[in-house]
């Protein structure tokens, strides 16, 4: 990410972000520049988003990905997840922009880890209706949710083939061939190949 150091209110980023060709995300007030993604990237989020939307389609849910922003107003910021699902109402007032996220899914890559397991983690947890948070990886089959538990702990569970991915906020169940179908692995080098 690349950032703008004028600052901007929430008003003026949403102005602009309208009417801008590049997605940024916006973090108390200054803005950042996203990056492109891979194929693995958009191929395993187009899978998800099937997988999901069928499965809610009728039910009130709303599925969306890439270009919808989670609004976090307690940390006055704006996220492109690569995936999230709302079932509020409320979430049908705003068009590019959702407050009430049950299920916030983001695709692992090297640029984007450290961040998305790290502060932007913390930042989601401020949302009271997040349920599960899910990090899925672009290197090997495997997925990691954070649930939340109570007293606001976040529980974690680690799925691999061949179990079946679990989303328990949506009472669904994702098999791991339709997740990484036709999903090329990116290229994992060990640090001792490296090394000779």
């Amino acid at each position: 990410m690349i950032a703008n150091p004028q600052y901007l209110n929430p008003e003026d980023y949403l102005e602009l972000e309208a009417e801008s060709s590049i997605k940024h995300e916006y973090i108390n007030g200054r803005v950042f520049a996203m990056a492109g993604s891979t194929d693995t990237h958009n191929v395993i989020i187009g899978n998800l988003f099937v997988e999901i939307r069928s499965h809610l389609r009728g039910s009130g849910c709303q599925t969306y990905f890439t270009d919808i922003k989670a609004r976090l107003e307690e940390r006055n910021r704006y996220y492109y997840p690569d995936l999230l699902v709302t079932c509020d109402p409320r979430d049908q007032e705003t068009s590019t922009y959702k407050r009430f996220s049950k299920l916030i899914i983001e695709v692992l890559s090297d640029s984007t880890e450290a961040f998305d397991r790290g502060d932007k983690f913390l930042d989601y947890q401020t949302l009271p209706s997040l349920e599960e948070y899910v990090l899925v990886n672009t290197k090997q089959q495997r997925v990691e949710i954070f649930r939340r538990a109570e007293r606001g702990l976040w529980l974690l569970q680690s799925y691999y083939p061949p179990e079946p991915i679990e989303l328990q906020s949506l009472d669904l169940r994702v098999e791991f061939a339709e997740l990484y179908a036709d999903v090329v692995l990116e290229d994992v080098t060990s640090e001792t190949e490296l090394e000779n």
